[in-house]
């Protein structure tokens, strides 16, 4: 990942500020006083409150989902969102690699990566308030379902763009092909001139074009290669 686009690194580093500052002893304060249903913490700020959720951090599963579920009960506030997000970016990173960080859809994993992170941010807030017993798991399952839809946008979103370009392409007078698909682009035949154009002059991979399509690989490539039989060639 490009440090200028490290925003999880970005996070970790304000994060070790902020968790020691004076508003997180006061959010952290207020928080203990206002849940005494949790196990005995002895937290300072919320640098100390996120320790213990680590797995070393000395309490039972079940405990670490208590404590989970009360943050998210007052996340409304920015300090406890803030240091709800941050316990949660292992798993939104594990999020992110199970969808194998955009790759095919996204031009470098750290687009998909930002995007899960804003997402949970949203999520946090969307939810603040709310009673879950299993918060964390719930929280990532829902994000694992908007990165996905995300995702899917981006996908058609740059299939439609990479075949709208064939309409505005300076070279068609050039080159015979490009003005020969040009041509069929503006027929019954546009489906496949816009495939074939993407596929050939936007090296968009057979798979990505599929995908957008709504067909399988293996029937779109035969069917690039009769057209391209029968109207190029």
């Amino acid at each position: 990942m490009e440090p200028q686009h490290d925003l999880l690194g970005g996070l970790r580093t304000e994060w070790q500020r902020t968790a020691r500052s004076a508003a997180s002893r006061l959010a952290c304060s207020r928080f203990l006083a206002q849940h005494p249903e949790l196990p005995p913490l002895r937290a300072y700020d919320l640098g100390d409150v996120i320790r213990y959720l680590e797995p070393r951090g000395g309490l039972r599963v079940e405990q670490r989902a208590v404590l989970v579920t009360a943050l998210l009960r007052d996340a409304a506030d920015p300090m406890i969102h803030r240091a709800l997000l941050q316990t949660l970016l292992p798993g939104v990173v594990s999020v992110t690699r199970q969808l194998r960080f955009g790759n095919g859809i996204v031009d470098a994993p750290h687009e998909a990566l930002d995007q899960a992170l804003g997402l949970m941010s949203e999520l946090i807030s969307d939810w603040a308030g709310q009673e879950r017993t299993y918060a964390a798991p719930d929280l990532l399952s829902a994000l694992k379902g908007r990165l996905r839809r995300w995702l899917l946008k981006e996908k058609d979103a740059r299939a439609a763009t990479s075949m709208e370009l064939l309409d505005g392409d300076s070279g068609a007078y050039g080159d015979p092909i490009l003005a020969r698909l040009t041509s069929l682009a503006q027929g019954p035949e546009q489906r496949l001139a816009r495939l074939t154009y993407a596929r050939v002059y936007q090296g968009t991979s057979l798979k990505e074009l599929a995908a957008a399509d709504r067909s399988a690989p293996r029937a779109l490539q035969a069917e690039l290669q009769h057209f391209a039989t029968r109207f190029l060639l």
